[in-house]
């Protein structure tokens, strides 16, 4: 299936810019979020902002803005499924074919002299694993990239061919549930941490 529009939302942004580009380039609409979004727009890439996406601001200091159907339902549609394609139709709801996605540097976080527990709190991603999973479950239909080493072979497939294949769109979505899985393996570890000190 063509890649049509992508949603990029990373912490690290290590060669995002330039991946954002190449989608571009490929004719691939480019949605963001808030610190990717100034990014983007900087470097003279078309994006749109996912507050125009939702009609929706991103509200609790960002805490709240990708939680939304017309994100979730873009992503979890199953396209060849008539009721999850009319639903889309009835709610104007703009499929989502690739989720570029990375998480709040909370192993980062926590490994700072002194951090607080309010500071260890914020940065446990929400909306991130959530657009990952729903992606990753998706992978039939959407790709989830996770790993900024894996952006050169992924845009290379999408200007070559649209498209990115479907067993490698199986394997980023193994490498998406093991990404998730690690995140909240190492907030598990750190609460637990706290409850035993």
């Amino acid at each position: 299936m063509k890649i049509k529009r992508a949603l990029i939302s990373v912490s690290d942004k290590t060669g995002i810019v330039e991946f954002a580009g190449k989608l571009h380039e490929a004719g691939v609409e480019i949605v963001s979020t808030g610190g990717t979004m100034k990014e983007i727009r900087e470097a003279g890439i078309p994006v749109m902002y996912v507050s125009d996406v939702t009609g929706f601001p991103e509200i609790m200091d960002g805490r709240v803005k990708t939680l939304n159907p017309y994100i979730h339902g873009g992503i979890l549609a199953v396209r060849d499924n008539p009721a999850h394609v009319q639903a889309m139709k009835e709610h104007k709801i703009t499929p989502i074919d690739m989720v570029v996605v990375n998480l709040y540097p909370f192993r980062e976080t926590i490994e700072k002299p002194d951090v607080t527990l309010a500071e260890a709190i914020e940065n446990i991603d929400i909306g991130g694993p959530a657009m990952i999973r729903a992606a990753a479950k998706n992978f039939r239909f959407v790709t989830v990239v996770t790993n900024p080493s894996r952006y050169d072979e992924i845009a290379s497939a999408v200007v070559k061919a649209g498209c990115v294949g479907g067993m490698l769109r199986m394997q980023l979505a193994q490498e998406a549930f093991q990404h998730t899985a690690e995140y909240d393996a190492c907030i598990e570890n750190y609460l637990k941490e706290q409850i035993n000190k």
